[in-house]
């Protein structure tokens, strides 16, 4: 199972855990800057509901890698014309959230948040974006927006893909599975989880 923030640690964790937590993230970030060429601006996008540790995965790579990260997130029109099988919290919200999480990383100074009304949002115009951070399933898309950027007389973008974090049951934590019940947001097993309390409290 992959190890995350939790979303909301002030709820329920004390100052020296918050701490723990916040200097492991940037660990995290620095030992992979120490691997990986340091891009001046790097993109990433996505609909971002119900942030989870494979969104959190995404983003440190994206602030180990980039100095500057632009964080495209779906609007709300765009995300009812990808049709999720689940709702989706409102942009609003959604972007509120990231920032949250941006700024318990000490982040956010860094990071720069757009609405996305397409897939490919300003990755095709822009000339100051050096990298892509994607997922290996969307890996795809981003070939697309080298094709359009080539089109366009622009320089291609440097692809930086990353496997998708696995749940307890070894298939992708998602949002989609969040909202069904199936996992939690570190992709452990709700079920299994029931049944280990259920079994804790019998006499």
């Amino acid at each position: 199972m992959g190890k995350a923030l939790n979303p909301h640690p002030e709820e329920h964790a004390p100052l020296r855990y918050k701490d723990d937590v916040r200097r492991q993230s940037e660990m995290t970030m620095d030992s992979d800057r120490k691997r990986h060429r340091v891009y001046e601006v790097v993109a990433m996008g996505g609909t971002f509901d119900v942030l989870h540790s494979g969104h959190k995965e995404l983003l440190r790579k994206a602030f180990a890698v980039g100095r500057k990260v632009m964080i495209g997130v779906t609007s709300d029109e765009f995300a009812r014309s990808l049709h999720k099988p689940h709702k989706v919290d409102p942009y609003p919200r959604r972007k509120v959230d990231l920032e949250r999480l941006l700024g318990k990383w000490r982040v956010l100074p860094r990071a720069r948040i757009v609405p996305l009304d397409n897939r490919y949002g300003p990755t095709v115009e822009s000339s100051r974006i050096n990298a892509l951070i994607v997922s290996r399933r969307t890996i795809g898309t981003a070939y697309e927006i080298n094709a359009e950027r080539k089109a366009k007389g622009l320089k291609p973008l440097e692809i930086v893909p990353i496997d998708l974090l696995l749940a307890d049951d070894h298939r992708p934590i998602s949002s989609t599975r969040i909202r069904r019940g199936m996992i939690d947001r570190r992709g452990r097993l709700v079920r299994a989880r029931r049944r280990r309390v259920r079994t804790s409290r019998t006499p």
